[in-house]
């Protein structure tokens, strides 16, 4: 596939979860899941928001960000944060490419976007003065502009 990976680091929300296990299914990227999760992989609420996606989707679960990143040697990491100056539509993404998301309504700790292996610091543009986006909605947003870059490849 021609599309970068998603990760969400230590997601919480078992709806937002399931909103991306969906969004993977969709778009036929992976999404990685770094570990303490908020909840429970079987639990109902993330079964229901991927609905019947779960069998479409690749999830691969790391017990921590380094097992992430020792699993994708090559693979550049952009940290979608609030506070970047880059915006993600100024970037071109590649296969390989892992965009990462931190948890709600933290957002991504400092040891991880200062870590060495982070490629780039990215934001999605937001009004002043509003927190943050929702999860799905802000790995939404990156995806479909990863594939929108190539072309939409694969999709009809």
């Amino acid at each position: 596939m021609t599309l970068p990976d998603l990760a969400f680091f230590e997601p919480r929300i078992a709806g937002n979860t399931g909103n991306a296990i969906r969004l993977s299914a969709v778009t036929g990227t992976t999404l990685h899941l770094v570990e303490p999760l908020g909840f429970d992989l079987s639990e109902p609420k993330l079964r229901r928001a991927g609905l019947d996606y779960h069998d479409l989707a690749s999830v691969v679960v790391h017990t921590d960000f380094e097992a992430l990143l020792a699993a994708r040697p090559d693979a550049r990491v952009y940290a979608f944060e609030v506070d970047a100056t880059t915006r993600y539509t100024d970037v071109t993404y590649g296969p390989g490419d892992i965009l990462l998301f931190g948890p709600e309504p933290t957002g991504l700790p400092d040891e991880v976007v200062a870590h060495p292996r982070v490629t780039e610091h990215v934001k999605i543009p937001m009004l002043p003065s509003r927190r943050s986006l929702n999860l799905t909605s802000s790995a939404s947003i990156a995806i479909y502009e990863a594939w929108r870059q190539v072309g939409f490849a694969g999709g009809s």
